[in-house]
């Protein structure tokens, strides 16, 4: 009851920040604001926490707040959960509503939240546009017209908008410390945000300053202001190099670009660093508060991220299948649990220094306890350096293969598996979608987790092009073969696309392609295990400890190098240059990530040295597929060739198969496939 009690009390006090930081927003626009704050800001100058304090604990604080409560609402809320599972009340709201090519695949909640935040971003525009108009006086040293002068104030505020989407810019793309995760949006999910939100800004701030410049050149004012970096007010070219970096980072980000060079994507979206910097110095210290908060927790989470990463495990062994596709075995802490779904983000030095990848887990921590294992499909220029290299040490002469480095973070995975309430289950895959789909099985058959709720009715419809590719429903050969009556119930329906009618059976393609081979690493250079994420409590007394120490510096700097402004604000801003203020910000926040990143490091060196992870030989477990025998339990199994699947059909007759019971389904794989399925599932589940 005490627990249930705070974790109420905590979901409140996390409302009731997010409603008073929205609020502040509501409020910004409005002329009741601006002279309240101005008379804040003069009232609190004088004293210890200034201006910049008062900005920092106003603006900015009430979101990092929320990420620390948050952190420590979900470590009390997995703990609950590990003892009682049961499916969310409001859990019907993250239910597909609308299903769109374009915009892929939206529930009730994020329709809301987009409609929401359209409104504020129109009502924020309105409010300022409508102060404007009522006290527009020409500039004469513009010489400007009514209309030029009206076109330049809307360009200003359109400028406004950009600063609103950036305030939420990064909050989708948090890992560790995610706001997503209290609302079940896995990461995966929560990038698109991130797109929408940075497209939505880039569009603002090239209206913003293309109409600008634009003014300026009909007033012939351009020449003078271009190349200006004035000591006081807003600085014009730290805001052009700001657009044309943030211009760059959008068009190297396009599918086109992304998809086909993903280097120049990669390199080139490390430039937000650059766009922020100068950001920072275009619209000062004062409105930057208002967007600090998701760039501070970013900062954080990034840096959080790379010691985690830190030291780097090795490659036990790999296989590999048909179609170049490889499955690496890595080493884990039996201590690391981790839900079905989730995925981890690898890089290996030896093929590039800088690349990081995602990949889904397809092992259950359930089943095996020291070892994780994900499969790769050669499909882009990492992933095929990453099949010769192992091929290449699978074809040399020597006895005992070389150890290859690999770096791991995460992993990161839903809080909960609501998904796994359901009465029966659909899972739909798509080629290497099929991955999170092998853990989701071998958790729910699992014989841990024989007393939980779990689905007892399973349909995994495959979507595959060439048959080679169902070489990995091996690693769940045993389940295919050996299905209790009571606990599960399992039904493939596989869909070979670009194949001719072959005549083979399921059996006979699983045992043609059941032969696999094995790679053993050397593992003489590294002992450790994967470990996995510090604790949530851990990470919120982190981020606590940052927060405080950034504006410890802050108020100390300010005081040192802004001594005027106690004796008299007015003659201090002609002594001091507006760029000392985002200065400032920078040292403080650099000097803030670096004591956080020395802690973080402490406490995972204790970790470590407290939990040695010395891997012993015989926890390996070499895998080796089950023969299939065509017949019995296969009987019940389908192939097909030369088609697609009539989602549809199989929609419809689902839920006459399982009895009428409560129906999840789960998609994976390429964006058309889910995007079909999704829609025509929808359409079914309507009628």
């Amino acid at each position: 009851m005490a627990e249930t009690a705070l974790l109420i009390a905590l979901k409140m006090l996390m409302v009731l920040i997010c409603a008073g930081w929205v609020s502040l927003w509501l409020l910004r626009p409005t002329q009741i604001w601006s002279k309240k704050w101005k008379d804040a800001e003069e009232r609190l100058r004088p004293t210890v926490l200034g201006y910049y304090g008062l900005n920092f604990v106003v603006f900015t604080f009430p979101v990092i707040a929320l990420a620390i409560i948050g952190s420590v609402y979900t470590n009390l809320q997995l703990k609950k959960r590990s003892r009682r599972h049961g499916r969310r009340v409001f859990a019907g709201l993250s239910n597909p509503v609308v299903v769109n090519t374009l915009l892929g695949t939206l529930s009730a909640m994020e329709i809301l939240s987009i409609a929401l935040f359209a409104l504020f971003l129109a009502w924020t525009f309105y409010a300022h546009i409508s102060n404007d108009l009522k006290d527009l006086m020409p500039v004469k040293s513009l010489k400007l017209k009514i209309w030029q002068l009206k076109y330049l104030r809307v360009a200003t505020r359109t400028g406004l908008l950009a600063e609103a989407c950036l305030a939420l810019q990064f909050l989708p793309v948090l890992r560790g410390m995610a706001f997503f995760r209290l609302l079940g949006i896995q990461f995966e999910a929560s990038v698109r945000y991130h797109v929408w939100l940075g497209t939505a800004m880039v569009c603002f701030a090239t209206f913003h300053g293309g109409s600008t410049m634009f003014i300026w050149g009909v007033s012939h004012y351009i020449q003078d202001e271009i190349w200006r970096w004035q000591k006081t007010g807003r600085i014009y070219l730290a805001g052009e190099i700001a657009l044309i970096t943030a211009l760059v980072i959008w068009i190297t980000s396009l599918p086109q670009i992304r998809r086909k060079r993903f280097e120049i994507f990669y390199c080139t979206h490390h430039l937000y660093f650059v766009f922020l910097v100068f950001f920072l110095f275009h619209v000062g210290d004062r409105r930057f508060y208002w967007v600090f908060s998701g760039i501070f927790l970013f900062g954080l989470d990034k840096l959080l991220r790379i010691v985690q990463s830190r030291p780097e495990t090795c490659i036990l062994s790999a296989k590999i299948f048909p179609g170049k596709t490889i499955e690496l075995i890595l080493p884990k802490d039996p201590k690391l649990k981790y839900t079905p779904t989730s995925v981890i983000f690898v890089k290996i030095p030896s093929i590039s220094k800088f690349q990081w990848h995602s990949f889904s887990i397809t092992s259950s921590s359930s089943v095996d306890e020291h070892t994780m294992s994900v499969i790769i499909k050669s499909q882009g220029s990492w992933t095929s350096s990453l099949h010769d290299l192992i091929n290449d040490e699978l074809e040399s002469d020597s006895d005992r293969m070389k150890s290859i480095p690999i770096a791991v973070e995460g992993p990161y995975g839903p809080a909960s598996t609501d998904f796994l309430r359901y009465d029966s289950l659909l899972l739909i895959a798509g080629g290497i979608g099929i991955t999170p789909f092998l853990s989701i099985l071998q958790e729910i058959a699992s014989p841990r987790n024989g007393g939980k709720n779990f689905p007892t009715r399973i349909q995994l419809v495959y979507v595959v092009k060439k048959s080679q590719d169902v070489c990995v429903l091996n690693l769940v050969s045993p389940l295919i073969l050996n299905q209790s009556a009571e606990q599960l119930h399992l039904k493939l329906k596989v869909f070979v696309t670009q194949e001719q009618q072959s005549g083979a059976t399921l059996g006979e393609l699983l045992n043609e392609y059941s032969q696999v081979e094995t790679v053993q690493f050397s593992r003489d250079g590294s002992s450790y295990a994967i470990k996995g994420l510090e604790s949530f409590i851990s990470m919120a007394g982190i981020a606590a400890l940052a927060s405080i120490v950034f504006l410890v510096f802050l108020i100390c700097f300010s005081h040192i190098f802004l001594p005027d402004q106690k004796k008299s604000p007015k003659a201090s801003k002609e002594k001091y240059s507006s760029s000392v203020s985002d200065l400032i910000i920078i040292l403080s926040f650099v000097i803030a990530m670096i004591c956080s990143s020395l802690v973080a490091i402490v406490v995972r060196w204790r970790r470590l040295k407290r939990e040695p992870s010395q891997f012993v030989e015989k926890q390996v477990k070499s895998w080796q597929p089950s023969s299939i025998e065509a017949g019995g339990d296969l009987d019940k199994h389908e192939i097909h060739f030369t088609g697609r699947p009539n989602f549809q059909d199989i929609f419809t007759k689902f839920p006459t198969e399982t009895g009428g019971s409560d129906v999840g389904v789960l998609v994976c794989g390429p964006e058309t496939m889910k995007d079909a399925s999704y829609l025509i599932h929808f359409q079914a589940s309507s009628k």
